[in-house]
């Protein structure tokens, strides 16, 4: 959707696995930055793609979803964003196999359940005021507000801080356009949900979590289904 203030209409991105089952109808993408700040930092320097990890900070300004966080210096990601401020961010979730043999119908292919969100922006590259302030915010907000951490930044000792402010840049991304997969399983009939849903809820980790995301729209996908009873036929599927 369009992000910016010069449009009060949605604008869909039409680079994603773009299909209609694979989105929430009026999802927070907001807080699903929040809760995975650590994204790929995606942009082209003439023929060349640079990619980059980096934490960022995610907020509201009025209608505007504003990025922010720093890079170091000199480095390919910043003399490319320098030629080419146009970036795609990407915030991954959990993700997840999910074997075919969890279908009612287990003669087809397997595949990956995850979550993702796109954005794209422009990037701007902050003075170094600007620089110390985003240092301090974003320190307090990952030391989760405690203002006495060692390692929030005004906390650090000056000379070092010096040091870390010639080495980096701060940066800052208006956001102009966002998307989302949340690939969960929804194009499975209810039985083949509901069967990856179990096996995903019975692992560890990354799976379990798949299948928290599964749960929660469950009753939205297929209200009032109950399991059928022992031997009784299931419905056809959609396709994979």
């Amino acid at each position: 959707m369009r992000a910016g203030p010069d449009s009060g209409r949605n604008l869909y991105l039409r680079t994603m696995y773009n299909l209609p089952y694979f989105k929430d109808g009026e999802p927070d993408l907001q807080a699903f930055m929040e809760a995975h700040p650590f994204a790929f930092l995606i942009g082209c320097a003439g023929q060349r793609a640079v990619a980059t990890q980096v934490p960022l900070l995610v907020e509201k300004r009025g209608d505007q979803i504003v990025l922010e966080g720093h890079l170091m210096r000199r480095q390919d990601h910043h003399l490319a964003f320098a030629q080419n401020p146009e970036v795609l961010v990407v915030f991954t979730g959990p993700h997840t196999y999910v074997s075919a043999t969890w279908y009612d119908d287990p003669h087809q292919a397997s595949t990956w359940n995850y979550m993702s969100v796109h954005a794209r922006g422009t990037i701007t590259f902050l003075q170094e005021e600007e620089l110390r302030e985003l240092l301090q915010k974003q320190s307090l907000h990952f030391e989760g507000g405690r203002t006495d951490s060692s390692t929030v930044y005004r906390n650090l000792p000056g000379e070092y801080t010096d040091r870390l402010i010639g080495a980096i840049t701060g940066f800052s991304i208006a956001v102009r356009e966002i998307d989302h997969v949340f690939k969960l399983s929804q194009n499975r009939n209810a039985p083949s949900y509901h069967s990856v849903m179990g096996h995903l809820g019975a692992q560890p980790g990354p799976g379990r979590e798949i299948a928290d995301q599964m749960a929660r729209r469950a009753a939205h996908l297929y209200p009032g289904w109950q399991p059928p009873a022992t031997g009784a036929a299931s419905q056809d599927g959609q396709q994979p």
